[in-house]
C-alpha cells in the first residue's frame, strides 16, 4: 500500500528538527547570560563605601576567585557547544538519508520526480497499522460481542451507542475536539475527492466534460469506529444532490496523520433490493408496514422487489388481499408471495425468501412487519453492503410503549411523529441482529440460517456469528432511518430456556425507559405524596 504525498510527512520532521536546534541553541545563550550577569553578593561592600578599609589583597582574591568561576563556566560552555555540535552532526546525516530517500540517486544524479523506492520508518509503521486493523479485510471474532461498531454521523449530528447516564442516542457534539475532528475529517475527504491522485482511477474530467467539486453540502453520512491499538476508521459517504452515484472515501487515522485507504465512486442507480418479510398472522400490522413500503420504497426508491414468506392460512387471504390492492392502486408488480403451510419459524421463513429470488445475484434486507425505515436507510445499505466483501448489520432504534411514553396525552401521536431519537422514547436495540443488508450469493455461502432453531429468537446470532468467523467485514453501527416499532410481546411456554431468557429480556427493555419504569415502580407512592399536596392546600385555603 502506497501513501500519496509523503514528502510532506518528510518536510514536517525537518521543520521540527530546525525548530528543536533553534530553541536549543537559545536555552543555552540564556544560561550563559545568566551565568555572566554581574552577581549581588548581600554580604559585599561597594568601594568607596564600607569596603574602604579592606586591604589591596582581599580584592585581588575576589578577582582572582571570579576570574576561576568564569573560566569554569567558559569550560562548561565548550564542552556542551560540542555535544550540541555533534548531536547536529547526527541530525544532518539523518536528514541527508531522509532526503536522498526521497530523491534516490540513479546513474550518479538525484531525480526529483523519481518515484520513492524505501518507505522511512515512520511511514512503514502508520502502514502497518492500517495493515493490521479491520479496514480493508474483515478479522475473524470468537462471538458477536468481539465486534467494535461503527457510530454514525451526519454534519449536524451523532448517533451513538454508548449513552452512559449523560449521553443521547442521537445529539449535537458538544466538545469543540470531536467538532473539530470530524470537521477535520469531513474536509479531508473532500480533497480526497476534489484532488484524486492517479491510482483513484478517476479521470480529470469523468469523461463528461469538467470534474465536479464536491463541497461540505454534498456529505450524506459517515461512520467512524477506534480500534485502540490501531487507530479510528472513518468511512464517508458524498453526493450531488441531483445525482444517484455517490462518492465513498475510507480514511485511517493511526494515531496519527489521516491516511486515506481508498477513493472510489460508487453507482447504486440499478441496485435492486429484494425485501425479505416472514410473516404469521398479524394482518393490521402489514398493513401499516405496506403504508410504509408504499411511501418509501414505491413513491421514492423504485428500485425494490418485496418476497413476503407467510406461515399458515389463517390471515393468508387477507395478506394476499393487501398486496393485491397495492399493485392495483401503485401498479407496483415487484412482489412474491410465499405460501408454507406450517409453524411459524423466522429463520426458515427468511431463507425459503432467500432462495425464491431466481434472478442471479441480488443484494437482500431481511426485514420484520414491525420495522419502519426510510428511502436513506435503503441507500446505506446499498452503500455498505458488498458481495464478497462486507455485509451491514445496522443497529435498530426500538421505539418504547407509546401508552407509557405519551402518558400524558389522550392519544399517542401519529407513527410518523413517534419517530425521533431521545432517552424516553427509544433506545439503541444493541442486542438484535435480525435487521440486516447482505447479498445472495454471501448468505448461501455461509449456509444460511440454522433451521434447527425453532419459534422466537436465536437464528440471527448463529448467523452473524458465521459471518464473524469468516473473512467478511461486518459494519455494525446505529442509523437513523431505522426504527423497530413497539408491539406487545408474549413469550411462549413452548421456548427453550435461553430462548425465554432473551424473549423477557427482550419484552423488558421494549416497554420503557429506565426513568418511566421507575414512575411505574413508585406510582403509589406518588399518588399518595398527591394526595398529601392537595389536602395540604386545601386546609390552607380553608384556614
Amino acid at each position: 500500500m502506497r501513501m500519496p504525498r509523503r514528502g510532506l510527512v518528510i518536510q514536517a520532521r525537518t521543520r521540527w528538527l530546525l525548530v528543536g536546534l533553534a530553541l536549543l541553541f537559545s536555552l543555552v545563550l540564556l544560561m550563559y547570560l545568566l551565568e555572566c550577569a554581574p552577581q549581588t553578593d548581600g554580604n559585599g561592600s561597594l568601594p568607596g563605601v564600607v569596603g574602604e578599609n579592606m586591604g589591596k589583597e582581599y580584592y585581588q582574591a575576589l578577582l582572582q576567585e571570579q576570574e576561576e568561576h568564569y573560566q569554569n563556566r567558559a569550560t562548561s560552555l565548550k564542552r556542551q557547544i560540542a555535544q550540541l555540535k555533534q548531536e547536529l552532526q547526527e541530525m544532518s546525516d539523518k536528514l541527508k538519508s531522509l532526503q536522498e530517500k526521497k530523491s534516490p540517486k540513479v546513474n550518479g544524479m538525484n531525480y526529483q520526480g523519481t518515484k520513492e523506492q524505501t518507505s522511512n520508518d515512520l511511514l512503514e509503521f502508520l502502514h502497518s497499522q492500517i495493515d493490521k486493523a479491520e479496514v480493508s479485510v474483515g478479522a475473524k471474532l470468537p462471538s458477536e460481542y468481539g465486534v467494535i461498531p461503527f457510530e454514525s454521523f451526519t454534519s449536524m449530528k451523532v448517533f451513538q451507542l454508548e449513552m452512559g447516564l449523560t449521553r443521547h442516542p442521537e445529539e449535537k457534539p458538544v466538545r469543540k475536539d470531536k467538532r473539530d475532528e470530524l470537521v477535520e475529517v469531513i474536509e479531508a475527504g473532500l480533497e480526497v475527492i476534489n484532488n484524486p491522485d492517479e491510482e483513484d482511477g478517476q479521470d480529470e474530467d469523468d469523461g463528461v466534460g469538467e470534474r465536479q467539486l464536491y463541497s461540505e453540502n454534498d456529505f450524506v453520512e459517515g461512520y467512524y469506529r477506534t480500534e485502540r491499538d490501531k487507530g479510528t476508521q472513518y468511512e464517508l459517504f458524498y453526493k450531488k444532490m441531483d445525482g444517484m452515484e455517490y462518492r465513498h472515501v475510507t480514511l485511517f487515522r493511526p494515531f496519527g496523520p489521516l491516511m486515506k485507504v481508498k477513493s472510489e465512486t460508487v453507482d447504486i442507480a440499478r441496485s435492486i433490493i429484494n425485501i425479505i418479510v416472514p410473516l404469521a398472522g398479524r394482518t393490521e400490522a402489514f398493513a401499516q408496514f405496506m403504508q410504509n413500503f408504499r411511501d418509501v420504497c414505491i413513491h421514492q426508491d423504485k428500485r425494490v422487489h418485496l418476497t413476503v414468506v407467510y406461515f399458515g392460512q389463517d390471515g393468508l387471504s387477507e395478506v394476499k388481499s393487501i398486496l393485491e390492492s397495492v399493485a392495483r392502486e401503485t401498479d407496483f408488480h415487484n412482489y412474491t408471495l410465499v405460501s408454507l403451510n406450517e409453524e411459524f419459524n423466522r429463520g426458515r421463513g427468511l431463507d425459503m425468501g432467500a432462495r425464491a429470488w431466481e434472478k442471479g445475484e441480488v443484494l437482500m434486507f431481511f426485514c420484520d412487519v414491525d420495522v419502519y425505515f426510510t428511502a436513506e436507510f435503503l441507500n446505506s445499505c446499498r452503500l455498505n453492503a458488498e458481495p464478497g466483501k462486507k455485509v451491514f448489520y445496522p443497529v435498530v432504534f426500538s421505539l418504547y410503549n407509546p401508552a407509557i411514553v405519551y402518558a400524558n396525552q389522550d392519544i399517542p401521536p401519529p407513527v410518523e411523529q413517534q419517530l425521533v431519537h431521545k432517552k424516553d422514547s427509544g433506545f439503541w436495540r444493541d442486542f438484535g441482529f435480525g435487521m440486516t443488508c447482505q447479498y445472495r450469493t454471501d448468505f448461501l455461502t455461509v449456509g444460511g440460517f440454522d433451521l434447527e432453531v425453532k419459534g422466537w429468537g436465536g437464528e440471527d446470532v448463529h448467523l452473524y456469528r458465521k459471518y464473524l468467523h469468516g473473512d467478511l467485514m461486518v459494519i455494525r453501527t446505529p442509523v437513523p432511518g431505522l426504527f423497530h416499532l413497539w408491539h406487545e410481546k408474549h413469550c411462549a411456554d413452548e421456548l427453550t430456556p435461553e430462548q425465554y431468557r432473551m424473549c423477557i429480556q427482550s419484552k423488558a427493555m421494549n416497554e420503557a425507559s429506565h426513568s418511566h419504569l421507575g414512575m411505574l415502580v413508585f406510582r403509589e407512592e406518588i399518588e399518595a405524596h398527591l394526595r398529601k399536596q392537595a389536602y395540604r392546600t386545601n386546609s390552607e385555603a380553608v384556614g
